[in-house]
């Protein structure tokens, strides 16, 4: 199907509208809108960071999955306390596949679940005393973890348990870091205020624990990856990268990161950021009181794997320039052989992407590397300095949606026709069931990684896994059949 012009973009959009009532239709307008890639800033065009439209299907996390599910919770030595009822643990969970390297229930605890279980006697009586009696139980039960967070979940917030001080008290009794994390689901817009007041309590209660310490050995080419998660392994496929230009890799935040590696990283001379949305917040704070400058990189896609290595090094000495081309002139023959076995099978294919974090513009590049088009992005919980990064990357008059319902989405994927859908596992089934091919790209469906050379071999192998799959072939998709009777079979089955 050929793209769609500006104007008919436009009636689209106006015609999906036209379903809701008339106030939900003027707030839902706001957030859908047509790329124009002339406009400078996003707020022009379209508004985010606002509550969902209630009765909608919003696909968005809230505060608690923010802070546990992205920042604190691959911290692999650290236990965190989900500080509540035994769901919103139970549910977070080892949900995003951070790769980590130790041994579980020893010296890393990511797959663990570790939770106040909350009564109805919690409610009434506060769960103070059992948050304070579970911190001495896991000191018994797992002596070599390095510190203890406390992710609260809404009733802590609602009774006002005194999680600060209970924490307070145990940072004295066990001689370790415990960080109280006021990240109550209800707090907030969506997951985003979690990935803040997450940052905010390693602001508060982790970063200074070196300052004046003399005794890490320092170098001129000290990194720091921040807002990379090791989903499916990516960065450790980006760390290679950055070792073999020659920088050293003091920390990683936080996927396979540490408490150790978030202490040291005022020492470090830059921050890079993959993962803007969730961790600007705390870059900006170590700029402002550290000097510590950041920079954003992109690692999806040879073309922008170059862009950032260059970027990258363009602020270091000449070593270091010379060491990102040897590095790039070394995958080139790697990645070129993807592109050439891949590239004939995926060229003209075109793609909608709906997910959250970096994702609805990282990825563009990689897809167009393979001759492949993105044809409509959104973002669950960006903000307008997310829709400011991604217009320039996007063609004029294709789609930009902000916390798409699943209406709308669902809408705009009939008319538009793409080949391929991007989104998560909420969606990933209502499409296939569509008959139209779909990678859940919030942990990559299980494979991975993305990131870096090797992760682009592996990109391009699952778009053509699942673009080319024939079981597309065997989907009888009832609205695409044009006999009325197979139709109200299928309807009746």
């Amino acid at each position: 199907m050929a793209a769609l012009t500006r104007e008919e973009t436009e009636a689209l959009i106006q015609e999906v509208l036209e379903v809701y009532p008339e106030q939900a239709r003027k707030d839902r307008a706001k957030h859908l809108a047509v790329n124009d890639q002339s406009v400078e800033k996003s707020n022009k065009c379209i508004t985010s960071n606002r509550k969902s439209q209630p009765g909608t299907m919003t696909i968005r996390g809230c505060a608690y999955a923010g802070s546990k599910g992205v920042v604190w919770g691959p911290i692999k030595d650290m236990i965190h306390i989900s500080h509540g009822p035994v769901g919103c643990g139970q549910y977070s969970r080892a949900g995003r596949r951070n790769y980590y390297v130790g041994t579980t229930g020893i010296n890393t605890f990511g797959t663990m679940n570790f939770t106040s279980d909350f009564q109805e006697k919690d409610i009434v009586f506060g769960g103070d005393k059992k948050l304070a009696k579970i911190m001495n139980e896991i000191e018994q039960l797992f002596p070599l973890n390095k510190g203890i967070s406390i992710q609260s979940e809404c009733p802590i917030g609602l009774i006002g348990d005194d999680i600060e001080a209970v924490a307070k008290k145990a940072n004295k009794e066990i001689g370790k870091p415990v960080v109280p994390v006021r990240c109550e689901g209800f707090r907030g817009v969506s997951q985003s205020l979690g990935h803040h007041i997450a940052n905010d309590a390693i602001r508060d209660w982790v970063l200074e624990n070196r300052d004046g310490d003399e005794s890490f050995p320092t170098t001129p080419y000290d990194v720091a990856v921040i807002g990379d998660y090791n989903i499916g392994g990516d960065a450790w496929a980006s760390r290679t990268l950055l070792e073999e230009m020659g920088l050293r890799v003091v920390a990683q935040w936080s996927g396979d990161g540490t408490i150790a590696e978030m202490e040291k990283t005022p020492k470090v001379k830059l921050n890079l950021i993959h993962c803007y949305r969730s961790m600007n917040y705390i870059a900006r704070h170590m700029e402002e009181k550290y000097k510590i400058p950041w920079i954003e990189y992109n690692f999806f896609g040879p073309t922008k794997i170059a862009e950032s290595l260059r970027k990258i090094a363009a602020l270091f000495d000449e070593t270091i320039k010379a060491g990102a081309e040897k590095v790039i002139a070394k995958y080139e023959s790697e990645y070129q052989a993807v592109i050439d076995k891949y590239k004939p099978r995926l060229q003209g294919k075109r793609v909608m992407l709906y997910v959250g974090g970096l994702r609805p513009r990282h990825v563009i590049g990689a897809y167009e590397d393979l001759g492949m088009e993105v044809v409509g992005t959104g973002y669950e919980f960006g903000h307008n300095d997310d829709y400011d990064r991604t217009i320039k990357e996007m063609g004029n008059a294709t789609l930009i949606y902000d916390d798409v319902t699943g209406y709308e989405f669902e809408e705009f994927v009939k008319r538009v026709k793409p080949d391929l859908i991007g989104s998560g596992i909420k969606e990933k089934y209502i499409f296939q069931k569509m008959g139209i091919p779909f990678r859940q790209m919030h942990s990559w469906d299980y494979s991975g990684p993305y990131h870096g050379y090797d992760g682009f071999a592996i990109f391009a192998r699952d778009m053509d896994m699942t673009l080319n799959n024939p079981c597309w072939k065997q989907v009888n998709v009832p609205w695409k059949t044009a006999d009325s009777t197979k139709v109200a079979v299928a309807a009746g089955a």
